[in-house]
């Protein structure tokens, strides 16, 4: 296993599930990705992991691998709402900001629309999460409480309970605010497993999962848009974090 960078800008950590055999019968298992955006900008696969269900308590040694493995330290983790995946985080990396996955975020509140409505308020819904600032989208979403609050109570407690999550300048929001680029993988996996109900046991699917990162990340070499302007304004959000790497 190669020793991984010290400092990573972006990491981004989600699972996929697969049926596999074991003990003559098929259950479901969580497959782990994390990934990560390094200072240069180049994308890598940190680690793949197998685990019986999607825990906070799993994402806690897979977080103690990293470190074990040379990460220091962790700008932004982009994850999905997982419950106590932020404390599992911060267990390892205390500085670590945690960013929900804005993605994953709008389909839960699409979840709890109704089909008449969904087209409507999804379009409303992204003056909150395209708003230039922090205040100015506390605006829209207040706005967007006044029009549909009533209706649908349970979506606006979840955007207050997450707000602070849901922040940053609009280039450091770019890159995180959707873990499009593991969702990316997650669709080679998807491609090359659909064909396949469930796995007779835990290597057959990491082979072949496998060659699936190996296509994905040829497609990695475009580089992020805006990166040095976004890696500037990391060095000064993060004060000090980023200065050994960029040999400031």
């Amino acid at each position: 296993i190669k020793p991984l960078e010290e400092v990573y800008p972006f990491v981004f950590l989600d699972a996929i599930h697969y049926k596999v055999k074991e003990d003559g019968k098929y259950i479901s298992k969580a497959f782990y990705t994390v990934l990560g955006v390094r200072v240069d900008d180049k994308k890598e696969i940190l680690g793949l992991y197998l685990n019986e269900s999607e825990g906070a308590k799993f994402w806690l040694q897979v977080l103690t691998d990293l470190q074990n493995r040379g990460v220091q330290d962790i700008l932004i983790a982009s994850v999905d709402g997982l419950k106590g995946f932020p404390e599992a985080i911060n267990s390892v990396f205390p500085n670590t900001e945690v960013q929900l996955c804005i993605v994953h975020q709008i389909r839960n509140s699409l979840r709890f629309i109704g089909s008449a409505n969904q087209k409507q308020f999804a379009k409303e819904l992204k003056l909150v999460y395209q708003a230039f600032t922090k205040e100015e989208a506390q605006i829209e979403l207040d706005k967007l409480e006044e029009r549909w609050g009533k209706k649908y109570p349970i979506v606006f407690t979840s955007w207050r309970n997450k707000w602070e999550n849901l922040k940053y300048p609009e280039d450091i929001r770019k890159v995180i605010y959707t873990t499009n680029i593991i969702e990316s993988v997650h669709r080679q996996f998807r491609n090359l497993t659909k064909t396949k109900g469930g796995f007779p046991n835990d290597n057959s699917l990491l082979k072949l999962l496998f060659m699936g990162i190996q296509n994905a990340s040829k497609k990695w070499t475009m580089p992020v848009i805006n990166w040095s302007l976004t890696i500037s304004q990391l060095s000064i959000y993060f004060e000090g974090r980023l200065d050994k790497t960029l040999n400031l």
